[in-house]
């Protein structure tokens, strides 16, 4: 089967598109015939191997796993002895290693049956940023019907997907996003949309009950400005600091200063794959609460163009992966 692979740390030079062998499915997994994947800034992270910290997991020297990918929808080709779920023949999405791929293998509790109304495509779009907006609004934003929600980086992958889900809560949904952009921020629910260019949020005087920030391109101290006396801020995103002295430094500025003030501010999010929020985002999209924005289409071949063009940091929602 043909795959994208890479030995070496590295510019998306270090990816080539090969031939490598089929993988087959273990006990407790499923063979998918992948049909779509999308892109995150988690793959181009391991193919840098940056922030140095990932090389901890990744492997120190060289990646360990050679293959790309961790969102993929697809065709169940084949299960394992112990699959009781699945079925060959299946339309699945769901979370994945490896989808940059003909085929990839994943356990059984990483995927969900697609529904029928949402593409290949839309649904690859979904798994790890709807695992970051949703668990970062739900679980760590605390989001609650009425209150005033702020999004930086409303139109990014993770951001187009928070506008939704937080309209969906029943919040009050501010976005921030550049000017080509606004009307489309605007189209997916966004109550108000704040033009970068035109507008710095941290000085216009509104007060939000959480910040759901992808962006970081503000003080804390301004970020604090822009929340209620028992308002959230929450982080997402990497950092693009080799050696996170940056984000280290903030990290111990937010700790401290969290002690002090009634203002929760958290120091780290990282989202994690469920299966019960893989099914909980089919439902959104097949009843048309959520709807992927996807900006780029590539082959799988193109998957360096691909990873380039996200790592500029202008996609408008997703970049996917399409395999004929």
């Amino acid at each position: 089967m043909k795959a994208i692979v890479y030995h070496h740390y590295g510019s998306p030079e270090v990816l080539k598109y090969e031939e490598i062998e089929k993988p087959a499915a273990g006990d407790h997994e499923v063979l998918i015939k992948v049909r779509a994947a999308s892109v995150n800034p988690l793959d181009w992270h391991f193919m840098r191997g940056m922030p140095y910290m990932v090389r901890i997991a990744a492997g120190l020297r060289k990646p360990k796993v050679t293959q790309l990918g961790v969102d993929v929808a697809g065709q169940v080709e084949a299960v394992g002895r112990n699959v009781t779920q699945f079925k060959p023949g299946d339309e699945v999405f769901g979370a994945c290693r490896g989808a940059f791929a003909e085929y990839a293998c994943t356990s059984e509790s990483a995927v969900v049956m697609k529904p029928d109304n949402v593409t290949f495509e839309q649904a690859a779009s979904a798994p790890v940023a709807a695992f970051t907006a949703l668990q970062g609004l739900r679980d760590t934003g605390q989001i609650q019907p009425g209150q005033r929600v702020l999004i930086n980086g409303a139109a990014g992958g993770v951001g187009t997907f928070a506008v939704q889900i937080a309209k969906w809560f029943g919040a009050e949904v501010t976005g921030v996003c550049s000017t080509r952009n606004v009307d489309m921020v605007q189209s997916i629910g966004a109550d108000r949309v704040i033009d970068y260019t035109r507008e710095d949020f941290t000085k216009n005087g509104q007060r939000y009950d959480l910040l759901f920030d992808g962006v970081g391109n503000h003080s804390l101290s301004a970020c604090r400005r822009v929340l209620n006396p028992q308002g959230i801020y929450v982080p997402f995103g990497g950092s693009g600091d080799p050696w996170m002295i940056g984000a280290l430094a903030s990290a111990i500025t937010t700790l401290v200063l969290s002690r002090f003030v009634s203002q929760k501010l958290v120091i780290f999010f990282l989202a994690k794959s469920s299966k019960d929020d893989l099914t909980i985002m089919g439902e959104l999209m097949a009843a048309g609460k959520v709807t992927p924005v996807i900006d780029r289409r590539y082959r799988l071949s193109e998957v360096p163009e691909a990873i380039r063009y996200l790592e500029e940091g202008h996609a408008r929602g997703k970049v996917v992966i399409t395999l004929e």
